[in-house]
Formats: structure tokens, sequence, C-alpha cells
């Protein structure tokens, strides 16, 4: 009996073996021999509520021909013995014959084709106090370039090139770009080559950062290393939304902090200096200084809106007017006057020889007066 046990729980276990085989190998064959049917096919379908697939090349392919690498010589004094450290002394030893020597300097940056006739749109300080500049092109072509005018006051410059059948990028004429948006740098970092970088917007409206008199910057972390200066900044349909300008670094590298002059800035100058050649600016000659806590107490503002008068160049519109050092100005043509950026923001476009209207507080009494508005005088960048 014992034998007979022993058989059947052998032959159970065998069985179950089968069908589990059977069962995990062949299923068909338990479905009364009708064969199962194929797997649909998967296919990729983008449908309203399915997003599409993550690439940007339609974009890069539309801004990058209007990228270009922009190469510059400069005569530059070398000295052939260490120089003092003290500027005076250094500035005098220079002077002397014999203890420096001129020798070409080469440097690289980017700019943007802006229109078909060969204007091209790059910073300042990539061709300042440039001897010669060479632009080459995404299709392989170079040419020599000439800067038609320039605004340091923005680090923008506009070259012109005389080649035919160029490719110019579109700006983004609604201005709807919004933190978090896609944006792609492009460039020559390095000088390694045409370089797309990705990333998103950071912030807008970054201001005194210390790189420009008027700044109104794009931060994106779209990587933007040395060379990338004046190249695009473009949305994720190709359109141009900005300048690259600077970064943040403590290495000389990317750390994920860039700038870049907005795009609406940047078709603003361009204009004006293909028009007149400069861009001109209104001007009061005051120095404007913000209100702090502090002198917003001692002088018993209910706010620190406004900008106190720190300095009257003599003769200027201002000085003409009566301003004086320690007035307060509260508003411009009855607009309030947030800080100093903003009130020299509401100035610079007031056409030189028109008329605003101040809002003024001195010593605690408020009265409006009219300022002729004067034309800003070119500034040089500091070397």
């Amino acid at each position: 009996m014992h034998r007979l046990w022993l058989v059947f729980a052998q032959t159970v276990t065998v069985c179950l073996g089968i069908l589990f085989i059977v069962t995990t190998l062949r299923p068909d064959w338990l479905r009364n021999g009708a064969p199962a049917p194929a797997p649909a096919q998967q296919v990729a379908v983008s449908g309203p509520n399915q997003a599409p697939s993550a690439s940007y090349a339609d974009a890069v392919a539309k801004a990058a021909p209007a990228v270009v690498n922009i190469y510059t010589t400069k005569a530059v004094e070398v000295p052939l013995i260490p120089l003092p450290s003290d500027p005076e002394l250094n500035r005098l030893f220079r002077g002397l014959p014999g203890l420096t020597q001129r020798r070409q300097s080469g440097s690289l940056g980017s700019g943007v084709i802006v229109r078909n006739d060969g204007y091209i749109l790059t910073n300042y300080h990539v061709v300042e106090a440039a001897d010669s500049i060479r632009v080459a092109l995404a299709d392989g072509r170079e040419t020599d370039a000439r800067v038609v005018g320039a605004d340091p006051e923005t680090d923008l410059a506009v070259l012109k090139v005389g080649l035919q059948k160029l490719q110019a990028i579109s700006f983004d004429a609604d201005e709807s770009l919004r933190v978090g948006d896609v944006v792609l740098a492009i460039g020559n970092p390095f000088g390694v080559g045409q370089t797309t970088t990705l990333g998103i917007v950071s912030a807008l409206g970054r201001n005194r950062l210390g790189i420009n008199i008027y700044e109104n910057f794009i931060q994106t972390d779209a990587a933007i290393n040395p060379g990338n200066s004046g190249g695009a900044l473009v949305d994720a349909q190709g359109r141009l939304v900005g300048i690259n300008t600077a970064i943040y670094s403590e290495t000389g590298g990317s750390l994920g902090i860039g700038f870049a002059i907005p795009a609406k800035t940047a078709e603003r100058i361009l204009g004006e200096i293909i028009e007149r050649g400069k861009v001109t600016r209104g001007w009061l000659g005051i120095e404007p200084q913000d209100i702090s806590p502090e002198l917003m107490r001692a002088f018993g503002l209910e706010s620190q809106h406004g900008v106190i008068v720190a300095g009257v160049l003599r003769g200027g519109p201002a000085h003409r007017a009566g301003l004086r050092v320690g007035d307060i100005i509260l508003r411009l043509q009855n607009e309030v006057i947030p800080d100093s950026i903003g009130f020299l923001n509401a100035i610079a476009p007031e056409k030189p020889g028109t008329n605003v209207e101040l809002t003024v507080l001195r010593e605690g009494r408020q009265f409006r007066t009219e300022v002729e508005v004067g034309e800003r005088p070119a500034a040089m960048r500091r070397r």
C-alpha cells in the first residue's frame, strides 16, 4: 500500500510540472487548439493629452544658420619686464620706450544675423578696440566685417558684412517669454565650433549686476561660456529672445547663471544704430540715489519710492531747472519713481529737447517743475 501511494504522489507531481510548463510556454494548447491572437503593434501617437517628443531639432535648424562665429585681432602692449602694481607707476612705465612691445592679440565671440542685407548683432565687448573682425558663417563662408555702430551702455554692437543669401533670425514678436520657458543658447564656446545648449528662463528683469549701465537681463541656466558672448538665446520655436552677454562664474566656466539682453532692447538699439549711427538717450544731468529705510525715516517719508539727488552737473538740464543736491524726486510725468534704476530707464526714452515734469520734495515742501531733457553724453566702457 505504501508503494502505491508513492507512485501516485510522483505521478501527480510530474503532471503538475507538465501543466506548469504548458501554461507558461504554450498557453494556446489549452484554448481548444485555437491560436492566441498576435499582440497589437505599439504605435506612438501624439494626441491632445499626450506630450510630443522632447526634441528641439526644428528650433535649432531654424535659428542656427543665423548664428555666426566672430574672430577679432587687436594690437596690445606687452611688457618686456614685470611692471609695478601701482596704477600710476604702471601707466608711467608703459609709456617709456623699450619697456613694452606691441603684439597682435586674438579673441573670439559670436553674433546673430538679424537682417538679410548683412546686419549682425553682437556684444560691444566682443569687438571693442578690434583692428580686424572676421565672421564665419554656419554654411562655411567667411568674410571681414565692419562696425556700423555700438552702444557701450547696453553692451551691444552692430556689424555689417557684404555677403549675399544670408538667413536672418526671426524675433519673438509677441514678447511672451516667461520664467520657466525652455530656451536654447547657440554660440561658439571656447572656439570649439557652433554649439547649442538647453535650459530654462530662470528670471526676468535682472539688474544691479554692475555689468552695464542699463540692465534688464534675462537669466538662464542654459550653459553659456566664453565665446558665447553675442550669440543667440532662442525659444522652443527658434525665435530670438535675447543676446547672450555674461555669466556669473568663479571658475570662468558655466555655473548655470547666465545673462542675456532681451530681444526687444536689442531690436530697438539695432534700429537706432542703423538709422542714426548711434543711440540717443534722454538725460537730466543728475546722480540719483536710492532711498534707504534710514533715509526714509530721516526725511519723514511714507515710502521708499523716489530718488534722492546726490549730485547735479553744473550747466546740465537739472541745474538749469534749479534742482539741488538733497532734493527728492518723487514722480516723473506724474508716475511714481520706484528707484534709481527705474528713474534712469524712464528718462532714457525721452527725446532731447522735450520737457518733463518732476514732482520734487525739498525741505518738507512738495512742488512741481519742468526740466528740458538733454542728450546723454556718450560713455565708454572701462578697459
